[in-house]
């Protein structure tokens, strides 16, 4: 059998166990700079301190560490896996190697409870937000909402694409212990805006270093607005100036991301209202009303994070 010489190293790790269209474009964009790039899990790593490059081992990068690591998801698992895998992005971050977004800004916006305390210390509107794994205090909230006229929503502490949201109304009994892992995250539903035609409308706006560049209207035939539950992309100009604009980049600072999807509502009293922090957004609608290539943008900016030679500790 002939056998073949090794690949050549790739020099960007893409962390992700699902390339899908997000993966196809940031390895394009990567070779567009010069750079070749290579999907990783998290999952096939393991540490290995005698052979192991600074004690690691990462498929593809056995001999070289990569220049820099793009995460793009990072797989769920048990909690001994998940706190494995964040250890693998903290240490290699450790080691000045550039990784996008880093761990800590992901464990702060992964964990919605985290994203509304920042959020919240900030100064930055969001919806009143309760989180416990106390049952008659999820009880006393979801009553309290209700004598005043509150729809609640119910959310998965750790989700993303409006997966696992339950909206609650007057006389609905609140979700079992088993189905919400024994944490209940509840939020004060602020009722997203609706046109003429009675379609709810919100915004997606993208942050990447301090600067929003790229924004879409999403609209939904439901409250629920996200490209992945039906909704429709409209574009909208970014200025620095707008409102809009602003507090995305400031819901982006208050996380910590290196970039960041940011979804902003107008609320019942017309205040813009962030909903969520993404430190891995998904881009495929965002994109198809963007005259740019937003994968090309983030490529970009953590290519320019790449430290000289020399002050890679690995």
């Amino acid at each position: 059998m002939q056998s073949h010489p090794p690949a050549a190293p790739a020099d960007i790790a893409i962390v992700t166990d699902e390339p899908g269209w997000h993966g196809k474009r940031l390895v394009e964009a990567f070779r567009a700079r010069g750079y070749t790039a290579r999907y990783v899990s998290l999952g096939d790593c393991h540490i290995d301190l005698p052979r192991g490059v600074s004690g690691i081992v990462m498929p593809g990068f056995e001999q070289k560490l990569p220049q820099a690591v793009f995460v793009r998801g990072v797989a769920g698992g048990s909690l001994q896996q998940v706190v494995l895998r964040m250890d693998f992005l903290h240490y290699v971050g450790e080691l000045g190697i550039p990784v996008y977004n880093h761990a800590r800004a992901i464990e702060k916006s992964v964990d919605k409870a985290m994203t509304s305390v920042l959020l919240h210390r900030a100064g930055i509107p969001t919806p009143p937000t309760w989180v416990t794994e106390q049952e008659a205090e999820a009880r006393a909230v979801l009553m309290r909402e209700f004598a005043a006229g509150h729809d609640v929503l119910v959310k998965p502490l750790f989700g993303s694409q409006g997966e696992g949201i339950v909206r609650l109304r007057p006389g609905d009994a609140l979700p079992a212990a088993e189905l919400v892992g024994h944490v209940w995250y509840m939020q004060r539903y602020a009722a997203r805006s609706r046109d003429t035609v009675g379609e709810w409308s919100d915004w997606r706006v993208m942050v990447i270093d301090g600067k929003a560049v790229a924004a879409m209207l999403r609209r939904g035939k439901s409250w629920l607005n996200n490209v992945a539950q039906g909704g429709v992309c409209e574009p909208i100009s970014v200025s620095p100036d707008d409102a809009l604009m602003r507090l995305a980049v400031d819901a982006s600072r208050a996380c910590g991301m290196d970039y960041a999807g940011i979804d902003i509502l107008r609320d019942d009293h017309g205040q813009l209202t962030v909903l969520e922090v993404n430190s891995i957004p998904a881009w495929k609608g965002l994109q198809g009303v963007t005259p740019f290539s937003i994968a090309q943008t983030l490529a970009d900016d953590l290519l320019r994070r790449i430290p000289s030679a020399g002050e890679i500790a690995c």
